[in-house]
């Protein structure tokens, strides 16, 4: 069996994208699989360190500023679909599989010219324009919430959940090895804050405003300021004491779950979705900063359900910290939350998607 996967741009798509691929593999050591994402774009390196061939498409997202630029936009559109025409006769799949992002919409479009059977894959609670645009012609769409019929056809609509990585669900972690990896002490409240790789901004600067608070709460945190903020956030921390760990990226994310009573986090749907499965307390700050406001809708399913409490981006620089010590004292509201969200979850989504493909496959 031959399968096509295409999407990317983000991690929200591409750590899903990579685990239907394992799924794959695991099913079938024999199968052919081949990515096709965005130059210039994360998956490039991402895929292949997964261990997966992927080849690059010269592809953008439209300029709504600048409107002129959309030609080129355009050109590059036009040119990669001829390259995407000529990697499905050379590749032959038996199936291809979007997950949204740039590249997916030119390869799944090209599939669906050619008769391949395509399954695309939804992420979220706000459908993108991308899986919106080749729902009609779609053969099945695997989402991970339900009420999406607003956005795709009923009768192609399986709820398979988002798959994310497996190794952070290892249940033989030594709880006591995650808090002595960390230079944390156990039996003291402990707080995950997560901005994503890059960083978010808003996080980061409502962790600075509250530094005061989380010194007189006494708490522990380990705080993930992404790249780009991490040297102003590591000097304004040096005063303080040692149980505030700065970090650039957590490489361990299995050992900081593992230690985390509370975690604060943007709402992606692969964050949105690990915290489902793991049962976490969450706090989350919906970046404003994304396609049709998808992290506010995400973060509402869980809020409007008594699943995780939902701070906007313009209230965290008050509301935040102080938010997280409250619920660090308050045993009743943390089991409340973790009950809920667990309700949410959806185990095993990865091979929920294999049988659905593997039904097109027949």
């Amino acid at each position: 069996m031959k399968y096509l996967i295409s999407g990317g741009g983000t991690g929200g798509h591409i750590f899903p994208a990579i685990s239907i691929a394992n799924a794959l593999r695991l099913q079938d050591p024999d199968c052919e699989i081949l990515f096709v994402g965005a130059e210039g774009r994360m998956e490039m390196k991402r895929v292949p360190d997964a261990g997966y061939k992927i080849v690059g498409l010269k592809v953008q997202g439209f300029d709504r500023q600048n409107l002129l630029r959309n030609i080129l936009v355009l050109w590059n559109l036009y040119w990669s679909m001829r390259k995407v025409r000529k990697i499905i006769r050379d590749f032959r799949p038996n199936v291809a599989i979007g997950v949204g992002g740039y590249a997916s919409g030119a390869a799944m479009k090209v599939a669906q010219q050619m008769g391949i059977p395509v399954l695309i894959q939804e992420q979220n609670s706000f459908a993108g324009v991308t899986n919106k645009m080749l729902a009609p012609r779609a053969a099945c769409i695997c989402v991970a919430y339900e009420g999406m019929e607003r956005f795709f056809p009923k009768d192609k609509i399986v709820v398979t959940g988002n798959p994310v990585r497996q190794d952070l669900f290892d249940n033989k972690i030594d709880r006591s090895a995650a808090f002595s990896h960390f230079g944390l002490r156990e039996g003291i409240p402990t707080l995950l804050v997560i901005g994503g790789s890059l960083g978010a901004r808003t996080i980061n600067e409502s962790m600075l405003n509250g530094m005061e608070a989380l010194r007189k709460a006494g708490v522990q945190v380990i705080w993930q300021t992404g790249s780009y903020y991490y040297k102003r956030c590591i000097e304004s921390v040096k005063t303080h004491d040692d149980k505030i760990k700065v970090t650039e990226f957590v490489k361990r994310m299995d050992y900081a779950y593992a230690v985390a009573d509370v975690v604060i986090s943007r709402a992606g749907a692969s964050s949105i979705s690990e915290l489902c499965l793991l049962g976490k307390p969450s706090i989350l700050v919906p970046s404003p900063n994304v396609a049709e406001d998808h992290q506010t809708h995400n973060a509402r399913a869980l809020s409007d359900r008594g699943a995780a409490i939902l701070i906007t981006d313009a209230e965290a620089i008050y509301n935040l910290v102080n938010t997280a010590v409250s619920l660090l004292s308050d045993d009743a509201r943390r089991h409340s939350l973790s009950e809920e969200i667990l309700k949410l979850a959806l185990p095993d989504s990865a091979n929920r998607i294999v049988a659905e493909i593997n039904k097109l496959t027949k």
